[in-house]
């Protein structure tokens, strides 16, 4: 298995990221004095943020914001970012959604070894798929991802698409109380269940936010779901608003509806006709508002409906040759109060295995190996009452079926998967290497339900 060397960080000021300010360091993310090595300085270091009122919230934060700073780069082109670890633990990066080489998958003893404090580490890649995706740790992810260590990835198209204007909304709920001080973010009681919910929900770190829109235009909404566990049931009452994307992905343009269901990790790119100045739709979580979105008066013509975006270069499986394999997500704990004070917690196995996250030696032993180049039809069972959204590392899947609704066959890297749900997805297995198999609601992921699939 292959770990790649660490790089142990002599000082900050041959990179140009240390200044001092009123506010102590300032953090920079930018292009560098020598291109050469690389494009991008990304800072991960504590951070207090207000997110209730008059009081202060002891964050982790990329780039000097919780939620992270928004990187992107076009489709194609090699992304190079020289990730720079300020915190007092442990971290790396993983880019989720993205199709890239082993080596750049920031899984801890799988793929890398962990980014010590004051090290830092090259991620160096080609960003093969246009789209929007997120970047976060994959160590201590619980903590880590519960205290804002998420932030966007946004792959932009190479051609022009036909958006003249786009807002990216990144949705958080956060483990704080009343006073911004940080809750717990795994209780046994709730990862045994549907996951520990945080307490105030967030878009770009702002509860309940207005955003201005200019009227009368057509804007690209990417939606990315951000947070540890909640599944966001959006919709938007009274709007003109199409799907144009899944997870990064295109599809062919189509309603809204009444509500679209976006569990962790998983990604939504609206277009919304914007009506005339001065009118207010609400973007909601079922029946409870997340943002206002008010249109503002544009002195633009009118805008009108893009085209269908352009297919990412996702090879189509052979679904005649294809190999089925099965996975069952089977719940697996009994919940006391006496586990209230372990240390350990199994609540969730895949195929009858628990993943152990104190265990560094859990991916040397594969749920699967797949034949490289060989098409493949997993059926993802789910055996319990909760939902499990399915994000596989490393590759892109195509969604076929699924015997609780009807499907318009899609790709995708994550899979909401409802209760006692069963859903047919397919792949090429085309990217070599050890690749994480998970939920995506944290704590169910730290309790259990992960696992590594080979693919040689």
């Amino acid at each position: 298995m292959h770990v790649t060397r660490r790089q142990m960080l002599i000082g900050l000021a041959g990179l140009g990221v240390v200044g001092l300010g009123a506010g102590g360091v300032r953090y920079w993310l930018g292009r560098p004095a020598n291109v050469a090595t690389h494009d991008y300085e990304l800072i991960a270091a504590p951070l207090d943020v207000e997110l209730v009122a008059g009081h202060k919230t002891p964050a982790w934060a990329y780039g000097g914001q919780a939620p992270g700073v928004e990187l992107r780069c076009r489709q194609g082109e090699r992304l190079r970012v020289r990730f720079i670890n300020k915190l007092e633990v442990p971290t790396t990066i993983h880019w989720h959604g993205i199709r890239l080489p082993l080596n750049m998958d920031g899984v801890p003893y799988v793929s890398q070894a962990p980014v010590l404090p004051g090290e830092y580490f090259d991620y160096n890649f080609i960003t093969p798929d246009a789209g929007s995706y997120w970047y976060h740790p994959h160590v201590s992810s619980g903590e880590q991802l519960g205290r804002g260590l998420v932030g966007a990835l946004i792959v932009e198209e190479r051609e022009a698409t036909g958006f003249a204007h786009e807002r990216t909304l990144n949705l958080k709920s956060w483990h704080i109380d009343q006073q911004g001080a940080f809750t717990d973010f795994s209780v046994p009681r709730e990862a045994a269940r549907g996951g520990t919910p945080g307490r105030l929900s967030t878009i770009n770190g702002v509860a309940t936010p207005t955003l201005d829109l200019p009227a009368g235009q057509v804007v690209r909404l990417r939606i990315l779901n951000l947070d540890n566990t909640h599944t966001y049931r959006l919709n938007l009452p009274g709007a003109e608003a199409r799907i144009y994307a899944l997870d990064g992905n295109p599809v062919e343009p189509r309603p809204l509806g009444k509500e679209y269901w976006l569990g962790p990790g998983m990604r939504l790119d609206l277009a919304l006709k914007v009506a005339t100045a001065g009118t207010e739709l609400s973007l909601r979580n079922g029946p409870l508002r997340l943002a206002t979105l008010r249109a503002v008066a544009s002195s633009e013509a009118p805008g009108t409906w893009p085209p269908a975006l352009p297919a990412n270069p996702v090879a189509e499986p052979d679904l005649a040759r294809a190999e089925t394999v099965r996975f069952n997500f089977e719940w697996a704990g009994a919940v006391s109060v006496g586990l209230e004070q372990g240390a350990a917690h199994s609540f969730w196995q895949i195929n009858g295995k628990a993943w152990d996250i104190n265990d560094k030696t859990c991916a040397d032993r594969p749920i699967a190996r797949l034949q490289l180049g060989k098409s493949y039809v997993f059926e993802l069972r789910n055996m319990t009452q909760y939902q499990h959204p399915i994000h596989l590392h490393g590759m892109t899947f195509k969604v076929l079926s699924s015997d609780r609704k009807d499907i318009i066959p899609y790709f995708t890297d994550t899979y909401l998967l409802g209760k006692n749900e069963r859903a047919k997805v397919a792949l090429v297995a085309d990217n070599p290497g050890v690749w994480m198999f998970h939920c995506h609601v944290i704590d169910h992921m730290e309790t259990g339900l992960m696992a590594s699939i080979e693919v040689a």
